[in-house]
Protein backbone atom coordinates (compact mmCIF):
# COMPACT_ATOMS: atom_id res chain seq x y z
CA UNK A 1 0.00 0.00 0.00
CA UNK A 2 1.26 3.07 -1.25
CA UNK A 3 0.76 5.67 1.64
CA UNK A 4 0.54 9.56 0.07
CA UNK A 5 0.49 12.68 2.35
CA UNK A 6 -1.52 15.24 1.21
CA UNK A 7 -2.40 19.28 2.15
CA UNK A 8 -4.38 21.79 1.17
CA UNK A 9 -5.68 23.98 4.14
CA UNK A 10 -7.86 26.46 2.11
CA UNK A 11 -9.73 28.11 0.84
CA UNK A 12 -13.14 25.96 1.15
CA UNK A 13 -14.20 25.62 -2.18
CA UNK A 14 -10.62 24.41 -3.18
CA UNK A 15 -10.33 22.05 -0.63
CA UNK A 16 -14.19 20.41 -1.54
CA UNK A 17 -12.72 20.43 -5.35
CA UNK A 18 -10.07 17.84 -4.14
CA UNK A 19 -12.92 15.12 -3.20
CA UNK A 20 -14.24 13.95 -6.47
CA UNK A 21 -10.70 13.79 -7.88
CA UNK A 22 -9.52 11.67 -4.62
CA UNK A 23 -12.82 10.05 -5.15
CA UNK A 24 -11.62 8.69 -9.18
CA UNK A 25 -8.02 8.81 -8.36
CA UNK A 26 -8.56 5.70 -5.56
CA UNK A 27 -10.80 3.96 -7.30
CA UNK A 28 -8.42 3.54 -10.16
CA UNK A 29 -5.98 3.15 -7.94
CA UNK A 30 -7.24 1.02 -4.88
CA UNK A 31 -3.74 0.22 -3.40
CA UNK A 32 -3.01 3.46 -2.68
CA UNK A 33 -4.13 5.45 0.50
CA UNK A 34 -3.95 9.17 0.87
CA UNK A 35 -3.98 11.38 4.25
CA UNK A 36 -5.00 14.37 3.92
CA UNK A 37 -3.75 16.91 6.26
CA UNK A 38 -6.24 20.12 6.40
CA UNK A 39 -8.08 22.17 8.71
CA UNK A 40 -10.35 20.04 11.13
CA UNK A 41 -13.70 21.61 9.84
CA UNK A 42 -13.34 20.56 6.82
CA UNK A 43 -13.59 16.67 7.35
CA UNK A 44 -16.79 15.87 6.32
CA UNK A 45 -16.13 16.67 3.13
CA UNK A 46 -14.16 13.55 3.10
CA UNK A 47 -15.79 11.36 5.28
CA UNK A 48 -17.75 8.67 2.24
CA UNK A 49 -14.21 8.08 0.28
CA UNK A 50 -12.36 4.99 0.98
CA UNK A 51 -8.98 4.62 1.95
CA UNK A 52 -9.02 8.61 2.78
CA UNK A 53 -7.53 9.38 6.28
CA UNK A 54 -8.58 12.86 7.08
CA UNK A 55 -6.29 14.29 9.57
CA UNK A 56 -7.18 18.31 10.77
CA UNK A 57 -4.85 20.53 11.84
CA UNK A 58 -5.31 23.78 13.91
CA UNK A 59 -3.08 26.09 12.15
CA UNK A 60 -2.38 28.54 15.01
CA UNK A 61 -0.69 25.49 17.01
CA UNK A 62 2.02 25.19 14.27
CA UNK A 63 3.59 29.16 13.68
CA UNK A 64 6.75 29.96 12.13
CA UNK A 65 9.32 27.15 10.80
CA UNK A 66 9.66 25.45 14.08
CA UNK A 67 5.90 24.97 14.31
CA UNK A 68 5.86 23.38 10.57
CA UNK A 69 9.06 21.49 11.35
CA UNK A 70 7.21 20.19 14.62
CA UNK A 71 4.38 19.37 12.29
CA UNK A 72 6.15 17.57 9.85
CA UNK A 73 7.72 15.28 12.53
CA UNK A 74 4.48 15.06 14.28
CA UNK A 75 2.95 13.48 10.40
CA UNK A 76 5.88 11.52 9.57
CA UNK A 77 5.53 9.99 13.10
CA UNK A 78 2.20 9.34 12.84
CA UNK A 79 1.58 8.43 9.35
CA UNK A 80 4.81 6.85 7.82
CA UNK A 81 4.11 8.18 4.28
CA UNK A 82 5.56 6.87 0.96
CA UNK A 83 5.05 10.19 -1.15
CA UNK A 84 3.97 14.06 -0.28
CA UNK A 85 1.49 15.86 -2.49
CA UNK A 86 1.53 19.75 -1.90
CA UNK A 87 -2.00 20.75 -3.52
CA UNK A 88 -1.75 24.34 -2.21
CA UNK A 89 1.47 25.64 -3.08
CA UNK A 90 1.76 29.03 -0.47
CA UNK A 91 4.20 29.96 1.45
CA UNK A 92 3.43 27.66 4.79
CA UNK A 93 3.56 24.58 2.19
CA UNK A 94 6.64 25.68 0.65
CA UNK A 95 8.42 25.43 3.50
CA UNK A 96 6.81 21.82 4.53
CA UNK A 97 7.81 20.94 0.94
CA UNK A 98 11.66 22.03 1.84
CA UNK A 99 11.54 20.02 5.25
CA UNK A 100 9.92 17.13 3.72
CA UNK A 101 12.56 17.13 0.72
CA UNK A 102 15.31 17.54 3.63
CA UNK A 103 14.20 14.64 5.14
CA UNK A 104 14.64 13.06 2.39
CA UNK A 105 10.96 12.25 0.93
CA UNK A 106 9.50 12.73 -3.07
CA UNK A 107 7.63 15.78 -2.71
CA UNK A 108 5.37 16.63 -5.96
CA UNK A 109 2.74 19.98 -5.61
CA UNK A 110 0.19 21.53 -7.84
CA UNK A 111 1.23 23.83 -10.92
CA UNK A 112 -1.35 26.57 -10.42
CA UNK A 113 -0.99 28.45 -13.88
CA UNK A 114 -0.29 31.52 -12.25
CA UNK A 115 0.89 33.30 -15.17
CA UNK A 116 -1.98 32.44 -17.38
CA UNK A 117 -4.54 33.04 -15.23
CA UNK A 118 -2.84 36.73 -14.95
CA UNK A 119 -2.59 37.10 -18.60
CA UNK A 120 -6.39 35.61 -18.59
CA UNK A 121 -7.58 38.20 -16.34
CA UNK A 122 -5.50 41.10 -17.74
CA UNK A 123 -8.52 43.07 -19.14
CA UNK A 124 -6.61 43.89 -22.17
CA UNK A 125 -6.37 41.02 -23.19
CA UNK A 126 -8.84 40.11 -25.34
CA UNK A 127 -8.59 36.72 -26.60
CA UNK A 128 -9.65 34.60 -23.59
CA UNK A 129 -8.92 31.04 -23.62
CA UNK A 130 -10.37 27.61 -21.49
CA UNK A 131 -7.62 27.08 -18.65
CA UNK A 132 -6.80 24.12 -17.46
CA UNK A 133 -9.51 23.07 -14.95
CA UNK A 134 -8.47 23.02 -11.35
CA UNK A 135 -9.33 19.82 -10.56
CA UNK A 136 -7.26 18.10 -13.42
CA UNK A 137 -4.34 20.12 -12.23
CA UNK A 138 -5.15 18.19 -8.65
CA UNK A 139 -4.71 14.76 -10.54
CA UNK A 140 -1.46 15.82 -12.34
CA UNK A 141 0.29 15.65 -8.95
CA UNK A 142 -0.69 12.66 -8.97
CA UNK A 143 0.27 11.34 -12.55
CA UNK A 144 3.70 13.16 -11.61
CA UNK A 145 3.94 10.59 -9.09
CA UNK A 146 3.52 7.71 -11.58
CA UNK A 147 -0.06 6.99 -11.19
CA UNK A 148 -2.79 6.74 -14.17
CA UNK A 149 -5.68 8.60 -13.21
CA UNK A 150 -8.86 9.96 -15.68
CA UNK A 151 -11.45 11.95 -14.40
CA UNK A 152 -14.83 11.41 -15.88
CA UNK A 153 -15.66 15.21 -15.25
CA UNK A 154 -19.49 13.58 -14.51
CA UNK A 155 -21.60 14.28 -11.46
CA UNK A 156 -23.01 11.45 -9.60
CA UNK A 157 -25.97 11.78 -8.65
CA UNK A 158 -27.90 10.82 -5.20
CA UNK A 159 -30.51 7.86 -5.79
CA UNK A 160 -33.82 9.18 -4.28
CA UNK A 161 -36.35 11.29 -5.25
CA UNK A 162 -35.00 14.95 -5.27
CA UNK A 163 -37.22 18.01 -4.57
CA UNK A 164 -36.83 21.78 -4.03
CA UNK A 165 -34.18 24.08 -5.42
CA UNK A 166 -31.49 25.34 -2.81
CA UNK A 167 -30.63 29.19 -3.28
CA UNK A 168 -26.98 30.38 -2.09
CA UNK A 169 -26.83 33.90 -3.04
CA UNK A 170 -23.67 34.97 -1.22
CA UNK A 171 -19.65 34.81 -1.72
CA UNK A 172 -17.04 35.77 -0.35
CA UNK A 173 -16.44 38.90 -2.76
CA UNK A 174 -18.47 41.32 -4.01
CA UNK A 175 -17.18 40.20 -7.40
CA UNK A 176 -18.80 37.25 -7.66
CA UNK A 177 -22.07 37.98 -6.18
CA UNK A 178 -25.38 39.39 -7.70
CA UNK A 179 -26.56 42.45 -6.05
CA UNK A 180 -29.17 41.30 -2.80
CA UNK A 181 -32.19 42.80 -4.42
CA UNK A 182 -31.72 41.20 -7.38
CA UNK A 183 -31.43 37.96 -5.49
CA UNK A 184 -34.45 38.59 -3.39
CA UNK A 185 -36.46 38.81 -6.52
CA UNK A 186 -35.19 35.37 -8.00
CA UNK A 187 -35.99 33.74 -4.90
CA UNK A 188 -39.58 35.11 -5.06
CA UNK A 189 -40.08 34.21 -8.66
CA UNK A 190 -38.14 30.65 -7.77
CA UNK A 191 -41.07 30.47 -4.48
CA UNK A 192 -43.72 30.42 -6.99
CA UNK A 193 -43.51 26.77 -7.86
CA UNK A 194 -40.87 25.45 -5.86
CA UNK A 195 -40.13 25.02 -1.92
CA UNK A 196 -36.73 26.92 -1.84
CA UNK A 197 -34.01 26.77 0.63
CA UNK A 198 -31.67 29.31 1.28
CA UNK A 199 -28.09 28.53 2.42
CA UNK A 200 -25.17 31.02 3.66
CA UNK A 201 -22.97 31.15 6.35
CA UNK A 202 -21.69 33.28 9.20
CA UNK A 203 -24.46 35.97 11.45
CA UNK A 204 -24.87 38.45 9.02
CA UNK A 205 -25.68 36.27 5.97
CA UNK A 206 -28.54 34.13 8.76
CA UNK A 207 -30.29 37.22 9.37
CA UNK A 208 -30.90 38.86 6.36
CA UNK A 209 -32.33 35.42 4.73
CA UNK A 210 -34.44 34.66 7.86
CA UNK A 211 -35.77 38.18 6.75
CA UNK A 212 -36.62 36.70 3.37
CA UNK A 213 -37.55 33.51 4.57
CA UNK A 214 -40.43 36.03 6.79
CA UNK A 215 -41.33 38.18 3.56
CA UNK A 216 -41.24 35.41 0.87
CA UNK A 217 -43.96 32.24 0.77
CA UNK A 218 -42.47 28.72 0.32
CA UNK A 219 -39.18 29.41 1.60
CA UNK A 220 -36.70 28.17 3.91
CA UNK A 221 -33.48 29.58 5.65
CA UNK A 222 -30.86 26.99 6.47
CA UNK A 223 -28.40 29.18 7.01
CA UNK A 224 -26.72 28.56 10.30
CA UNK A 225 -28.52 25.88 11.53
CA UNK A 226 -26.86 22.98 9.79
CA UNK A 227 -23.66 21.48 10.15
CA UNK A 228 -21.52 20.46 7.30
CA UNK A 229 -22.15 17.18 6.87
CA UNK A 230 -26.39 17.94 7.29
CA UNK A 231 -25.42 20.41 4.76
CA UNK A 232 -24.23 18.11 2.40
CA UNK A 233 -27.49 15.63 3.30
CA UNK A 234 -29.70 18.49 2.43
CA UNK A 235 -28.06 19.60 -0.53
CA UNK A 236 -28.05 15.98 -2.07
CA UNK A 237 -31.36 15.61 -2.01
CA UNK A 238 -32.15 19.01 -3.91
CA UNK A 239 -33.38 19.14 -7.81
CA UNK A 240 -31.19 22.33 -8.01
CA UNK A 241 -29.05 24.11 -6.90
CA UNK A 242 -28.56 28.34 -7.30
CA UNK A 243 -25.00 29.60 -6.85
CA UNK A 244 -22.44 32.00 -7.01
CA UNK A 245 -19.13 30.98 -8.18
CA UNK A 246 -18.45 29.91 -4.46
CA UNK A 247 -18.36 27.47 -2.26
CA UNK A 248 -21.85 25.64 -2.19
CA UNK A 249 -21.34 25.30 -5.75
CA UNK A 250 -18.31 22.50 -5.32
CA UNK A 251 -21.01 21.12 -2.41
CA UNK A 252 -23.70 20.18 -5.14
CA UNK A 253 -20.55 18.99 -6.99
CA UNK A 254 -19.54 16.81 -4.46
CA UNK A 255 -22.74 15.18 -3.90
CA UNK A 256 -23.79 14.63 -7.17
CA UNK A 257 -26.60 17.78 -7.64
CA UNK A 258 -26.70 20.11 -10.53
CA UNK A 259 -25.95 23.46 -9.96
CA UNK A 260 -26.62 26.52 -12.19
CA UNK A 261 -24.13 28.95 -11.49
CA UNK A 262 -23.91 32.86 -11.45
CA UNK A 263 -20.14 34.15 -12.40
CA UNK A 264 -19.16 37.95 -12.32
CA UNK A 265 -15.64 39.26 -12.43
CA UNK A 266 -14.42 35.73 -12.71
CA UNK A 267 -15.17 33.15 -14.87
CA UNK A 268 -15.16 29.41 -15.79
CA UNK A 269 -12.19 30.13 -18.32
CA UNK A 270 -10.07 29.96 -14.83
CA UNK A 271 -11.02 26.16 -14.23
CA UNK A 272 -13.31 26.27 -10.68
CA UNK A 273 -16.59 25.26 -12.77
CA UNK A 274 -17.62 22.80 -10.00
CA UNK A 275 -16.79 19.16 -11.12
CA UNK A 276 -19.23 17.47 -13.70
CA UNK A 277 -21.45 20.44 -13.63
CA UNK A 278 -22.08 21.83 -17.15
CA UNK A 279 -21.08 24.73 -18.94
CA UNK A 280 -24.93 24.91 -20.12
CA UNK A 281 -25.81 25.90 -16.32
CA UNK A 282 -23.08 28.88 -16.20
CA UNK A 283 -24.92 32.86 -16.20
CA UNK A 284 -23.34 34.96 -17.01
CA UNK A 285 -22.72 38.58 -19.11
CA UNK A 286 -21.24 37.69 -22.48
CA UNK A 287 -19.88 40.97 -24.19
CA UNK A 288 -17.98 42.53 -21.53
CA UNK A 289 -14.34 42.50 -23.10
CA UNK A 290 -13.26 42.86 -19.59
CA UNK A 291 -14.10 39.77 -17.90
CA UNK A 292 -12.72 38.13 -16.21
CA UNK A 293 -10.82 40.71 -14.48
CA UNK A 294 -10.02 38.47 -11.06
CA UNK A 295 -9.61 34.66 -10.37
CA UNK A 296 -11.34 35.35 -7.27
CA UNK A 297 -13.66 38.22 -7.78
CA UNK A 298 -11.80 40.27 -4.85
CA UNK A 299 -10.85 43.42 -7.18
CA UNK A 300 -12.51 46.88 -7.70
CA UNK A 301 -14.57 47.40 -10.53
CA UNK A 302 -12.25 48.56 -12.88
CA UNK A 303 -15.61 50.11 -14.83
CA UNK A 304 -16.69 51.43 -11.35
CA UNK A 305 -20.46 49.96 -12.56
CA UNK A 306 -20.10 46.37 -11.76
CA UNK A 307 -21.98 45.79 -14.81
CA UNK A 308 -20.76 41.86 -15.20
CA UNK A 309 -23.31 41.67 -12.19
CA UNK A 310 -25.47 44.27 -12.24
CA UNK A 311 -26.24 44.20 -15.90
CA UNK A 312 -27.18 40.63 -15.47
CA UNK A 313 -30.61 39.74 -15.95
CA UNK A 314 -32.11 37.11 -13.56
CA UNK A 315 -34.61 35.75 -16.16
CA UNK A 316 -31.86 34.18 -17.85
CA UNK A 317 -31.44 31.57 -14.35
CA UNK A 318 -34.85 31.12 -14.73
CA UNK A 319 -34.50 30.09 -17.88
CA UNK A 320 -32.71 27.19 -16.65
CA UNK A 321 -34.84 25.42 -14.55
Amino acid sequence: MTRILAYRFSAFGDVAMTVPVFREFLEQNPDVEIIMVSRSNFEALFADIPNVIFKGVNLDDYKGFFGLNRLANELIKEFHPNLIANLHDVIRTKILDKIYSTKGFKVFKINKGKEEKEHLTDIWNLNKIQLKRTVERYADVFREMGFQVTLSHELRPAKFNKAGIGFAPFAQHKGKMLPLEKSYELAKILSLKNTVYFFGGGKAEAEILEKWEKEIPNTRNLAGKLNLTEELDTIAKLELMISMDSANMHLASLVGTRCVSVWGQTHPYAGFLGFGQSEEDVVQVKDLTCRPCSVFGDKECFRGDWACLEELNIQKIVEKI
